[in-house]
């Protein structure tokens, strides 16, 4: 990666922790779950208005690091409009994307269309820190927690 991208990147990340977007409970949540890592602090509240299969809104609120709220700002913007299934193909590559590990849903997302992970990309140089992966997966988890509607809080440990 050259050093013009990982500092685009970098600006990117500081941008959606300064100015976090759809940073907002949702009254009208059909579903939402807390997250927490304990091993720095992080803490996440995904919510979810689901219409039909398609997140029709999204919002979180919490407090963290850098790298946890930029992913919970950007996993917001990416989701709204997408069905539950490109939910999670997107939540498949961006896993894989950040801790190098094979994506699960690639020979699936083979005959569905290609959900380009787009600004997400910014959390590519992620994997070479692995404590800052639970940062950056903690909204994506506590997002599955939330459609699964389960009740206990998700930890990163």
């Amino acid at each position: 990666m050259s050093s013009d991208l990982r500092d685009l990147y970098q600006e990117m990340i500081l941008d959606h922790n300064k100015r976090p977007r759809n940073y907002r409970a949702l009254e009208c949540a059909t579903c939402h779950a807390d997250g927490y890592n304990p091993l720095c602090g992080d803490q996440v509240t995904i919510y979810l208005d689901l219409e039909g299969g398609v997140v029709k809104d999204i919002g979180f609120v919490g407090s963290g690091c850098a790298i946890s709220k930029a992913s919970a700002s950007m996993m917001t913007e990416s989701l709204k409009g997408k069905t539950l299934a490109e939910v999670e193909d997107l939540f498949e590559r961006f896993h894989q994307l950040v801790t190098g590990e094979p994506c699960k849903s690639c020979e699936r997302a083979e005959a569905q269309p290609h959900v380009d992970l787009g600004k997400l990309e910014a959390f590519s140089g992620v994997s070479e820190y692995p404590a800052r992966v639970k940062c950056a997966t903690l909204p994506w988890h506590t997002l599955q927690a939330a459609l699964r509607h389960e009740g206990a809080p998700v930890t990163t440990e």
